[in-house]
C-alpha cells in the first residue's frame, strides 16, 4: 500500500452520512426554533420535511427556507470534520439530499412546488461548493516542519 491510498471501510461511510445527517436536521431544527418559531404557535415535523411550507409567498415560509439554506451552510462546515476530503464533498452533499428528498416523499408526497425544488437545488449547490472550497483550504495549507539544531 503507498501514501494516500484510501482502504473502501463501508462502516466509516455509512458512520459519516448518518453524522452528516444528524448534523442537517440538528442545525435545521435549531434555525427552525429560532426563525420560524416565533413565528407560529406550535413548530412540528411539518416545517422539515413538507414542501407545502417552503414557500415565498409569506414570512414564515421565508423564514423556513432561510432556515434550509442557513443549515447547508452550517452543514458544509461540519465537513471539514467529518469528511475531510475535498473530492468528497460532493457525494455526501448529494446522499444527504437524496435521503431528505426521500423522507420528504414519505412525508409529505412528492414535492410538487418548485420553490422546494430551488432552495433544496440551492441548498446542495451551496454545501458541496462551500464544503469543497473549505476541504481545499485545509489540504493546501503548508505542513510545519520543525527544523532541530
Amino acid at each position: 500500500m503507498f501514501y494516500g491510498a484510501a482502504v473502501w471501510d463501508p462502516w466509516l461511510i455509512v458512520a459519516q452520512i448518518v453524522c452528516l445527517q444528524c448534523v442537517y436536521y440538528i442545525t435545521l431544527g435549531l434555525f427552525l426554533a429560532i426563525l420560524v418559531g416565533t413565528r407560529v404557535s406550535r413548530l412540528s415535523l411539518v416545517y422539515f420535511f413538507d414542501y407545502v411550507t417552503v414557500t415565498t409567498s409569506t414570512i414564515t415560509g421565508c423564514c423556513v427556507i432561510a432556515s434550509f439554506l442557513l443549515s447547508s451552510i452550517a452543514a458544509a462546515a461540519c465537513m471539514l470534520v467529518l469528511i475531510e476530503r475535498a473530492k468528497k464533498c460532493l457525494d455526501f452533499s448529494a446522499t444527504l439530499y437524496i435521503i431528505h428528498l426521500f423522507i420528504c416523499i414519505v412525508y409529505g408526497g412528492w414535492p410538487s412546488s418548485i420553490t422546494w425544488w430551488i432552495v433544496n437545488g440551492t441548498g446542495i449547490a451551496v454545501m458541496a461548493f462551500l464544503g469543497e472550497y473549505l476541504c481545499i483550504r485545509r489540504e493546501r495549507r503548508e505542513i510545519p516542519i520543525t527544523r532541530y539544531r
